[in-house]
């Protein structure tokens, strides 16, 4: 059989004498076979719709799969943000920690800074410092009272509520109670700054402030501060700060009655012998006293 038989008899493009020629072969009987069966078959419905809403289906589990696929990482994400600000917080704690010593009623106490600055603590007194940073800053905070050997280096700055004191390497002692302020420089030169104002405090003399008032410098015989030699000593200072050193010396309970506080008052008292401190008190300002346990009332006679 001609190969294009088929094709033209499909089309029905074979003439009859052509038609006769196909019908005696072999193949024209196979093929009507498959002629017979394709009729018999139908092709499938199709639903534009449902095909549509198929595809749209198939592409929101492809989406759901890029998700869950995407989770470990993200897990992994937060994992590493949650390392990275840990060690911010660590690092902002180590460098900002600062190393704090403080002292109670009747209590003094020593140290030694990191470039080995000696500080002596008074009664009721508070010291602070970074010493992380200490290398590149020597800045100290203070409450209270403390004597100052600072050795030789970069700026060494003491820090209060009433001022800032700022040195290079000396010795020098520093009291900041609530309307009293009071820097003394033993050794070298030390700045004063007080409300903004800088003074110069050379070795030998005072500084002082009482009631916000600013004193002219006074002049000091003496090596080490009073205290550290378990005195307290006064010169021209109102009564009401000498009773409350007496308190912070030995964690007594202060009062008065008809009592002028603001008489100014100059000596010393023992810091260890009660008895004679009071003593010491009330004979050179002639007033009274009486002694109960850990409470004194100091009094004039009416």
């Amino acid at each position: 059989m001609q190969e294009n038989y088929l094709a033209k008899w499909l089309n029905n493009e074979l003439t009859e004498e052509e038609i006769i020629q196909f019908k005696k072969t072999e193949e024209y009987t196979t093929y009507q076979k498959i002629i017979a069966t394709s009729n018999k078959m139908q092709a499938p419905e199709f639903n534009q719709e449902k095909a549509l809403q198929a595809i749209n289906n198939k592409r929101n589990a492809i989406k759901e799969t890029k998700v869950v696929k995407l989770n470990p990482f993200k897990k992994y994400i937060s994992i590493a943000a949650a390392v990275v600000l840990i060690c911010g917080l660590g690092y902002f704690y180590t460098t900002t920690l600062d190393q704090t010593i403080s002292t109670d009623y009747a209590q003094n106490n020593e140290l030694t800074l990191p470039d080995n600055s000696e500080v002596f603590l008074n009664a009721e007194s508070k010291i602070a410092y970074n010493k992380n940073s200490w290398d590149n800053k020597r800045d100290v905070s203070l409450e209270g009272e403390a004597f100052f050997k600072v050795a030789k280096g970069e700026k060494f700055t003491v820090t209060t509520n009433h001022g800032t004191i700022s040195v290079l390497g000396t010795q020098f002692n520093v009291e900041t109670r609530a309307n009293f302020f009071e820097v003394t420089c033993y050794e070298g030169l030390v700045n004063v700054n007080y409300n903004g104002t800088d003074y110069k405090v050379p070795g030998g003399t005072s500084f002082m402030v009482i009631n916000g008032k600013v004193a002219p410098l006074s002049y000091v015989k003496t090596l080490v501060p009073s205290w550290t030699l378990n005195e307290s000593t006064f010169k021209s200072i109102p009564l009401e700060f000498v009773l409350n050193e007496l308190q912070r010396q030995f964690n007594l309970t202060v009062t008065t009655k008809n009592v002028n506080t603001e008489q100014l008052y100059t000596g010393s008292f023992n810091n260890k012998d009660l008895n004679l401190a009071l003593k010491s008190i009330s004979i050179p300002s002639k007033i009274s006293y009486t002694l109960e346990e850990d409470k004194v009332l100091f009094y004039v006679e009416e």
